[in-house]
């Protein structure tokens, strides 16, 4: 029951075949046994078993409230949960309990979802590695797969298996390994230059960042207010667009949403791809970029063509200035949103009483880490009076240049664009904190972050293994609020792929049925 998707699982709520009870607890026993992934920073058992009742009371009477009543969900520690504490994976929020509910929680709550718990993370959402939280790193859920460990025993002589754990991307690496460890069926992310998108594709699953405006920020703790969108991350495509049906539409409260009021998003099944037009952005071949994840990409490219579609070669000219105008700009509103943390009004405060301005600095000191502090440091520089015009000013002028970039690309009768999403795998841990957070998140988010900055939506769908045995992920990315018709065509990607499930059989021997679904691959892209 765990292998399965939201929507079957779904159906066989309806059925009968398994209770929201049952269902919770198999979740519950599962996030149990895989505490050691440390995708969870909060456990919200009494909560979810009490939201479970509930859903098996309404099911019983025949009133389900829709397709997520009863299914369980988790949710990254940068939302707001009532009573249930909300970190950031930092010393300045360890302890702190909002007495409301982001609206993006609210939605699933409304229709019956299950909060399993709050997910673990870079601390504040800085970071690609989800290896920064004061709450420690996540591990890789495909680490301990069978697929991954086989390839490890042909090369590996006597190597330390577990120090060779690997990165799960990040910064929403916690909920991307608790959907890929079958703990919950669906997670909250947050994407603010690819924090959604490349945990998905280092953890073999779905990553969906919303065009900018579509999904309420309320309650999300801001990173980036002019680029942040919750994300989704779930096991297939039809699954995201399901909970994208929930959580999106106007939002009161969020004076950057649409006006339109939510609808559900229903996808549907793709027969012909012969009218579409996919681009492929010269610019995003980049020396860096794996010769293995070129290579996905090239066969995902002809796999469209071979098809009908029309693929041609494209240019976002802007490109190679995008990450040094995302920098500015993320530090710039990162140092400015950072300000509220200041021992006065909730979280952290310091024992120093000798003046406010000592207390102040202290609070900070003890309560964000290095990378936070490093952020607010740059920002404050390009704030500076003497500085604003030539980088803050300056960013904003180059950020319009990328956005138009995208915008003459579509008008140009470009339906969507295929990149890579990473550029390689996931890495051992070790190998990955040898490089500081600001090279690290510089590398990581270079095909992701240009989006954010244009407020496009764009999803990462998992294609196929690498030689290592671990997955590889490809960014669709659309025209700004078509997240439907985006959806649709990652939808029929993702049938012609057939990307494999995981295996955890060794990991977790008692619940060996859950992972024995094993899906034979039809078009892989490996031949």
């Amino acid at each position: 029951m765990l292998g399965r998707t939201l929507q079957e699982v779904s159906a066989a709520l309806k059925q009968g075949q398994i209770t929201p009870v049952e269902l919770c607890q198999k979740c519950l026993s599962l996030i149990k046994k895989t505490k050691f992934l440390n995708a969870y920073i909060t456990i919200s058992e009494e909560v979810a078993l009490k939201q479970a009742e509930e859903s098996e009371k309404r099911y019983k009477k025949g009133h389900s409230l829709g397709a997520l009543d009863g299914i369980p969900v988790a949710v990254k520690d940068n939302f707001s949960t009532s009573g249930i504490e909300t970190t950031c994976a930092s010393n300045m929020l360890k302890g702190y309990v909002p007495p409301y509910n982001a609206t993006v929680v609210q939605r699933l709550l409304d229709q019956g979802a299950v909060l399993m718990g709050k997910t673990n993370l870079d601390e504040f959402a800085m970071g690609s590695g989800s290896t920064d939280g004061v709450f420690g790193p996540v591990k890789n859920p495909w680490s301990y797969s069978k697929q991954y460990r086989e390839k490890r025993k042909q090369k590996s002589h006597g190597e330390n298996e577990d120090s060779n754990w690997l990165i799960t991307g990040g910064s929403s690496g916690g909920s991307a390994a608790a959907v890929s460890a079958f703990t919950c069926f669906a997670a909250l992310g947050s994407d603010t230059g690819g924090s959604t998108r490349n945990p998905a594709a280092h953890c073999g699953i779905v990553g969906f960042k919303p065009s900018y405006g579509l999904v309420s920020r309320h309650g999300l703790i801001p990173l980036v207010n002019s680029m942040d969108v919750p994300g989704i991350l779930t096991r297939c495509v039809d699954d995201a667009a399901t909970v994208l049906g929930v959580l999106a539409g106007h939002d009161p409260k969020d004076s950057t949403t649409i006006q339109d009021p939510g609808k559900p998003f229903m996808l549907s099944s793709l027969t012909d791809v012969s009218k579409l037009c996919i681009g492929i952005p010269k610019e995003y071949i980049v020396p860096e970029l794996s010769s293995e994840v070129r290579s996905f990409w090239s066969k995902a490219a002809n796999l469209f063509e071979s098809e009908g579609a029309k693929v041609i070669e494209v240019s976002l000219p802007h490109t190679s200035y995008s990450i040094v105008c995302y920098h500015v700009l993320c530090t710039s509103e990162v140092a400015s949103n950072m300000a509220r943390f200041d021992g006065l009004e909730y979280g952290h405060r310091c024992d120093i009483d000798v003046s406010t301005e000592a207390m102040y600095a202290a609070t900070r000191r003890e309560g964000f880490n290095d990378v936070v502090r490093g952020r607010i440091l740059a920002g404050n520089f390009f704030l500076l009076k003497e500085n604003y015009a030539n980088y803050f000013i300056k960013a904003q002028k180059v950020r319009r240049l990328i956005a138009n970039d995208f915008v003459n690309v579509f008008n140009s009768g470009v339906d969507v664009l295929l990149t890579p999403t990473t550029l390689s795998e996931a890495v051992p841990y070790l190998e990955f904190i040898k490089e500081d957070n600001r090279t690290r998140s510089a590398q990581d988010d270079i095909f992701t972050q240009a989006v954010n900055m244009a407020g496009l939506p764009a999803v990462s769908v998992p294609v196929a293994l690498s030689n290592q045995g671990l997955p590889v992920g490809l960014q669709f990315i659309g025209r700004a609020f078509c997240d439907q018709q985006l959806l649709t065509v990652a939808k029929w990607f993702e049938k012609q792929v057939q990307f494999p499930v995981i295996h955890l059989q060794e990991l977790m021997d008692d619940c060996s049925s859950v992972f024995e679904i094993e899906k034979l691959a039809s078009v892989s892209l490996k031949q």
